[in-house]
């Protein structure tokens, strides 16, 4: 396992672009560690066999309240006769509600194309003065296809409070080893 430290938080792009020494000119993937993935084939997993069949890079993605659209990069774009697939026209980033072009939201886990890297290093600042990768995945779209994939699974978002801690009641409620006992704690819990 080799990783990179971003020194400044300039982005996620930025972060993804942190890595290239690392990566070189090969495809790669992206896990964001906010978003926990909890699924019987891991997204990861479902991602890399879209990869491989359609060669190009893949997003995950997630139908989102309309409420709640606004905190994500959201996708335009074509369903794919794959139920799960999608054939990626456009990205916004954390659009007004009223202004997205979906209900799609784009989550942490991405599987790119090494041009990534040259399209970043050229992107300015976007949205809160950060490189943003959606930026960058626009200016993709400009030479090659992105498709998204519904993941099979469900989705934690870990970077709020209530997220991490229904993801840490749902993981321990789910362990041989501690599922039983926590149970019986919340049961009894009097506050």
């Amino acid at each position: 396992v080799s990783y990179v430290r971003q020194k400044e938080p300039l982005g996620l792009g930025h972060a993804i672009l942190c890595a290239k020494p690392l990566v070189g000119n090969q495809p790669f993937a992206v896990f964001l560690g906010d978003d926990i993935v909890d699924a019987e084939v891991p997204c990861m997993k479902q991602m890399i066999d879209v990869y491989q069949e359609l060669g190009q890079s893949v997003i995950a993605l997630q139908q989102v309240p309309g409420a709640d659209i606004s905190s994500y990069g959201v996708i335009d774009g074509e369903r794919m006769s794959e139920k799960r697939c999608w054939n990626v026209k456009d990205l916004v980033e954390k659009p007004p509600v009223d202004e997205a072009p979906s209900d799609m939201a784009v989550i942490g886990r991405y599987i790119l194309e090494p041009e990534i890297f040259e399209i970043l290093e050229t992107t300015e600042r976007g949205r809160g003065g950060e490189i943003q990768l959606t930026d960058g995945l626009k200016t993709l779209l400009e030479s090659q296809k992105i498709f998204a994939y519904e993941f099979e699974g469900k989705r934690y978002d870990t970077g709020s409070k209530l997220g991490f801690l229904q993801a840490t009641v749902e993981f321990a409620l789910k362990r041989d080893d501690l599922g039983n006992d926590f149970r019986d704690y919340l049961k009894n819990l009097q506050l």
